[in-house]
């Protein structure tokens, strides 16, 4: 899993999954795998999803690069305390689903508890060579 600033500001944690090093075969699959995994979590909430290829596809200048072939984001909250009203600036948690022809990309943004990008890097690892 590879840590980086995107657009010098935003700090991301990124894994690129071959098609060959998952049995996963569509967007879909993944995002049904990450609703199970919020749904099994004691804290965690499903909030929906969002069909950002298609979003953008309806636009009328909407942009999509090349190779892109489905873009969904998964949507939920790990939030277990409201200590002040900053916090929800923050919240909630989404993960991006990126398929290309080759190959899965899966992002999200780093979130302010340790706890809950463990456990978002820990379900994102566990797609690739899930053979």
């Amino acid at each position: 899993m590879q840590q980086m600033i995107l657009q010098e500001k935003y700090p991301v944690f990124i894994l690129d999954i071959d098609k060959n090093e998952t049995h996963y075969k569509t967007t879909n699959e993944i995002i049904k795998f990450f609703k199970n995994k919020i749904d099994s979590h004691p804290i965690c909430t499903y909030i929906g999803e969002f069909d950002h290829y298609n979003h953008t596809k309806n636009l009328q200048n909407g942009e999509i690069a090349e190779g892109i072939k489905d873009c969904k984001i998964i949507i939920f909250c790990f939030g277990n305390k409201i200590l002040n009203g900053k916090i929800a600036a923050v919240r909630p948690r989404s993960i991006g689903v990126t398929e290309y022809e080759d190959k899965f990309e899966i992002a999200f943004l780093e979130a302010p508890a340790l706890i809950a990008n463990e456990v978002m890097e820990g379900w994102v690892k566990e797609l690739k060579n899930s053979l």
